[in-house]
């Protein structure tokens, strides 16, 4: 646990932002898988529309969400090296789903407070 009170201010709001990202993070990808990629290029793909990540924060995410059943991969060779592509379970999207319904609310009622 980080002692919060020992925290400049820039170490305090970097750990709310990533704090913050997390949950943002795992929206974005499932929903960026509902179309097929390899790692690298769901990593771009994410990237080109505002939302960079790590490979050492996506790699893992994918195993984990891959691992609670929402999404699938399988092993394909292109352009001569074999890369493991993603896409999302039919858990995945009923679970997308429901997490956009609830980012939805929850974004409404921020503005309102806001």
């Amino acid at each position: 646990m980080v002692d919060l009170a020992k925290l400049t201010d820039s170490d305090l709001f970097e750990n709310l932002r990533l704090e913050l990202r997390r949950g943002s993070l795992i929206i974005a990808v499932l929903a960026q898988l509902r179309e097929e990629h390899y790692g690298y290029a769901l990593r771009k793909a994410l990237a080109d529309q505002g939302m960079e990540i790590e490979e050492s924060t996506l790699y893992p995410l994918l195993r984990r969400l891959e691992t609670q059943g929402l999404l699938e991969s399988e092993w394909r060779e292109e352009d001569k090296r074999n890369k493991r592509f993603y896409r999302l379970s039919k858990d995945g999207a009923r679970i997308l789903k429901q997490l956009l319904e609830e980012w939805n609310g929850l974004n409404s009622s921020l503005k309102r407070i806001v």
